[in-house]
């Protein structure tokens, strides 16, 4: 009896245990196209990312692969040149689909949610070296930082935009006859600036309509994203 009493203790804490909010969510960018018959799988496993609190999950969709018979329809050549920079700074010579990015510095193919899984879990285990927090009034949208060390460069403030999902049938292409789901289908990306980390961010920015909010810090290159946030 003793040993029921004991297992089934330990069952109502796995199966009740919520997930709860990281301080510092992971960011994992996946680059991916509808034109991409590997990218339906980290396109699914993404959306499970997606509602998520302690992982931001965003698709950023390129059109290279858009000769081939089917043009995207939220590709964006700005998120093909973010790729193609990460690759660059990783002396890669070549971009692909499906793959993620996790916090800026670990490479992965997007259909591997195994591998991602332990870079997330990595990276969720790193101390925190800055604060970032949020909050928005009508369309104003008010960033502030302090970091616990000075940083060697400074940080570039990016703040992004993304629609949840997003429904599509596929009428051409490799993915042709195909309705597929995307999730957190990244609609705008700007950077703010760059921010010296010796004394504190105090910033503010317009956003219009109800997508959610990010605003990643991330090191040049672009390098390791040092901090993030979401208002959704």
């Amino acid at each position: 009896m003793r040993r029921f009493v004991t297992w089934l203790a330990a069952a109502l804490i796995s199966f009740s245990s919520p997930v709860l909010a990281d301080d510092h969510p992971v960011v994992v960018e996946l680059y991916t196209s509808q034109g991409c018959s590997s990218c339906p799988p980290a396109d699914a496993y993404l959306s499970t990312l997606a509602g998520r609190e302690d992982v931001i999950a965003l698709a950023l969709h390129v059109d290279y692969w858009d000769y081939i018979g089917w043009k995207d329809d939220f590709a964006d050549p700005k998120f093909t040149k973010r790729q193609k920079a990460y690759a660059m700074a990783a002396n890669r010579r070549s971009v692909y689909t499906p793959q993620m990015i996790v916090n800026g510095a670990e490479h992965v193919i997007g259909n591997h949610p195994v591998d991602v899984e332990e870079l997330i879990a990595k990276h969720a285990k790193m101390p925190d070296r800055v604060s970032l927090a949020l909050s928005k009034r009508g369309g104003v949208l008010s960033i502030s930082a302090h970091a616990d060390r000075v940083m060697p460069t400074p940080l570039v403030v990016h703040l992004v935009r993304y629609e949840p999902m997003q429904k599509v049938k596929i009428r051409g292409g490799e993915n042709a006859g195909r309705d597929l789901i995307y999730s957190n289908i990244v609609t705008e990306w700007n950077r703010l600036g760059d921010w010296d980390t010796r004394s504190p961010l105090n910033l503010q920015a317009q956003v219009r309509g109800d997508d959610p909010v990010v605003v990643i810090l991330q090191a040049p290159g672009p390098g390791p994203i040092v901090a993030a946030s979401r208002l959704r």
